[in-house]
């Protein structure tokens, strides 16, 4: 069995795409996942399978849709991946939770991390955003965060490839999987 997550895009943010966790749950596992939790309400799942990768998103985006009438994206992420994803960071971030946010950009092929950051706009004393070779790393200083440049984002074509979830949340999503 490979354990994954899945990072559901857009879902119970401002009234839109309203899913109940115990449902996405039970969801996740009539569809046949093993090993199956959910964290916090941004749509984000762990699970096991012996299934092939190949199709597998698009598979839960199938059973999503007839479910909850969802038709947003899903990233589906495997543990190794995941963890690769946390190693590559820059130096020291997540490290000054008080002083910044710190956010991952999770991307859905075929969105690369190279043409991901030509999207990503940066102000100059408030962001920081660095590519790895999986996703991008965005660190914004808190003082500042009215007139960071995050919010661009939304407005690009590449967003419709991209979730995001902050530091806390990503390095919590590997310890749940490491624990199933």
């Amino acid at each position: 069995m490979t354990k994954y997550v899945a990072l559901l895009r857009g879902i119970n943010v401002g009234g839109n795409n309203i899913i109940k966790m115990v449902e996405l749950k039970a969801c996740f596992e009539q569809m046949g996942f093993a090993d199956v939790e959910t964290h916090i309400q941004s749509g984000n799942v762990v699970f096991a399978t012996s299934k092939k990768s190949a199709g597998l998103e698009a598979g839960i985006e199938r059973g999503l849709e007839k479910k909850f009438g969802y038709t947003g994206h899903v990233v589906i992420i495997p543990q190794k991946t995941l963890l690769h994803i946390l190693q590559e960071a820059p130096k020291d971030f997540g490290k000054e939770p008080k002083k910044y946010r710190y956010d991952v950009i999770f991307l859905k092929n075929p969105l690369t991390p190279t043409r991901a950051m030509k999207a990503v706009v940066t102000h100059d004393s408030v962001d920081e955003a660095y590519r790895g070779k999986h996703a991008l790393y965005f660190k914004r200083l808190i003082a500042k965060s009215a007139q960071s440049k995050l919010p661009k984002l939304i407005q690009k074509p590449e967003y419709k490839l991209m979730t995001i979830r902050n530091w806390n949340t990503s390095t919590r999503l590997l310890s749940m999987l490491e624990s199933l």
